[in-house]
């Protein structure tokens, strides 16, 4: 994994012990020394860094995403922001794989719902086109509800909107949502059924109760 120079920037130089590290070596450090490293600009502590969890990063990505090139890209992304950001990386919060698997799964998710706008667009386009028949007043109403729907999802806690997303953006069954949070399937199912109840009140009070 190669990159150039930090922020575009001239880099700063390495201290002498990060410099005349070996591979070898490299292998020996935790992951916080690791990542302290890497702050030094050492080009192969961040290519230790992708040897040991960039497996788990593309996995997370790839079963999130359902597309090995969108996975890639994400797993170059997560460790390009772990190049030019690395003090934000706190070991005392976590591991360094938790830390890299949570910008994975934000990543994802803002993608699947980029994606799922994309799509709407496109459908809306094609309903609009001359000779679709699209009625103009139907057209309105779905734009109200799907602008509706994505504002009731905002005021749900992370608990509720993540399985939720996963489960109805990402096409996920209760089961693999389950794999990715780590949680229960009975507890995901749960936090799904209790959102969706809090989702129906929210489009309740917006007017679109016969959503």
């Amino acid at each position: 994994m190669t990159l150039g120079d930090r922020n575009t920037g001239r880099p700063r130089f390495l201290s002498e012990g990060a410099a005349a590290m070996r591979p070898t070596e490299l292998s020996t450090l935790g992951d916080a020394p690791l990542v302290t490293a890497i702050g030094r600009f050492s080009q192969e502590a961040l290519g230790e860094a992708y040897r040991r969890h960039s497996g788990a990063v593309h996995g997370l990505a790839r079963r999130l995403l359902r597309d090995d090139t969108l996975a890639e890209e994400i797993t170059q992304e997560v460790f390009l922001r772990l190049w030019n950001d690395p003090e934000k990386f706190d070991a005392g919060r976590g591991s360094l794989r938790s830390f890299l698997l949570a910008h994975t799964h934000g990543r994802s998710i803002d993608l699947i719902r980029s994606e799922s706008a994309r799509r709407t667009r496109e459908d809306k386009d094609a309903r609009l086109a001359p000779g679709s028949g699209q009625d103009v007043e139907e057209e309105v109403w779905e734009m109200a509800l799907a602008d509706s729907i994505q504002e009731a999802l905002s005021t749900l806690g992370e608990g509720e909107r993540r399985p939720i997303e996963l489960a109805y953006f990402g096409g996920h069954s209760y089961r693999e949502v389950a794999e990715i949070l780590g949680e229960p399937e009975g507890t995901v199912k749960s936090r799904i059924r209790s959102g969706l109840k809090r989702l129906r009140v929210s489009l309740d009070a917006a007017g679109v109760s016969n959503a």
